[in-house]
């Protein structure tokens, strides 16, 4: 399937505008979530072993440690279909309160030489009440194949100082659909967004979401896992920082690492705002999942993203101290069944 992907598909789809050639991708996975017999077929003939143990993280079983990253599937259109590709776990999103556009188009840009993208969507999607409208529609918590994550985000019109509510909102709506939620601080595309990574606010922000966990568990509707994902772009003093508050409030985990704002080898010259994914992002994301489980002792789970597009570069992330891994860019150049290919080489190299 590699082959074909790579001699076939993927040359149609680069001569396609990067965003027009996403949508076309997730409308074909959207026909494939949706075909009754085929998607059951692909998800026994993809999925690991029975005999490789799941991966237990914050309360949750992960049939094998790759998920697909947020930002490819924001709306909850075709996340299903990636179980069917051998995938262990999807994280949608990001979502925010109010439905919003993005940004003015052209906002994503590939770069092949660097095997990387470049975007700056900025959060473009349904907003939370029409993505949890179309999740009620389909097997909640408990009833998937694989957990599902809800990334949340804040509406671009949301000032800074009103964040706090319009996270709130978004996770009152979401979190009974969702077998974990992420936090999402930490894209560059909509302003002032990383000014929430700082004490103070980043602070008051998981507080609030971790009382209403509280609340929900006090009612018996059920606790969610809740994770902070955040930039590269910070020194260690910040890091350090952010993981204080995470042991502080308890937080369930992390997610390292978001898109960076840092242009360095053949992209230092490169003139276009947004977040760079894919190898550019490799080695700093690595060393920060290094830098979070040093300082954790190992406690806090991580799940490492950035740069991974072969077994070789998700076994380092695990080796840094990551029990998870998520893929997004590297699926763009290497095809739909990178996951599965990693998935499988993981579980063999730690004997899962």
């Amino acid at each position: 399937m590699s082959v074909l992907y790579k001699s076939f598909i993927k040359p149609m789809l680069f001569r396609l505008d990067p965003e027009r050639a996403h949508e076309l991708a997730v409308d074909a996975l959207t026909l494939l979530a949706g075909t009754p017999g085929l998607r059951p077929a692909m998800v026994v003939w993809n999925r690991l072993s029975r005999e490789r143990k799941p991966v237990s993280l914050f309360g949750l079983e992960f049939p094998n440690r790759v998920g697909l990253a947020a930002g490819f599937d924001k709306n909850a259109v075709c996340w299903a279909a990636f179980e069917a590709l051998g995938f262990g776990h999807v994280e949608i999103g990001t979502v925010t309160a109010l439905a919003q556009p993005g940004n003015p188009k052209p906002r994503m840009f590939r770069f092949p030489e660097e095997g990387a993208l470049l975007n700056r969507m900025g959060f473009n999607n349904d907003g939370a009440y029409a993505v949890a409208e179309r999740l009620s529609e389909m097997p909640g918590p408990g009833r998937r194949g694989i957990p599902l994550g809800i990334n949340i985000g804040k509406s671009k019109i949301t000032p800074l100082e009103e964040a706090v509510e319009d996270y709130r909102r978004s996770f009152k709506t979401l979190a009974g659909l969702a077998d974990y939620l992420v936090v999402n601080v930490s894209s560059p595309n909509t302003p002032d967004l990383r000014k929430l990574q700082e004490e103070s606010r980043l602070t008051e922000l998981l507080s609030e979401l971790c009382k209403l966990n509280l609340e929900r568990e006090e009612k018996g509707e059920g606790r969610r896992p809740i994770l902070l994902k955040i930039a590269p772009d910070m020194s260690e003093l910040q890091l350090d920082g952010i993981l204080q508050i995470l042991t502080d409030l308890g937080l369930d985990g992390i997610i390292a690492t978001n898109t960076t704002m840092a242009r360095e080898g053949l992209l230092e010259s490169l003139n276009e705002a947004g977040g760079i994914s894919g190898e550019p992002v490799e080695r700093r994301s690595t060393e920060i999942i290094s830098r979070i489980f040093s300082q954790t002792n190992g406690k806090l789970p991580i799940i490492g993203v950035g740069g991974i597009a072969t077994p070789d570069t998700a076994k380092r992330k695990i080796d840094a101290g990551a029990s998870l891994v998520q893929i997004y860019t590297g699926m763009v150049y290497e095809g739909p069944f990178l996951g599965k290919r990693i998935a499988r080489s993981l579980a063999e190299s730690l004997q899962d």
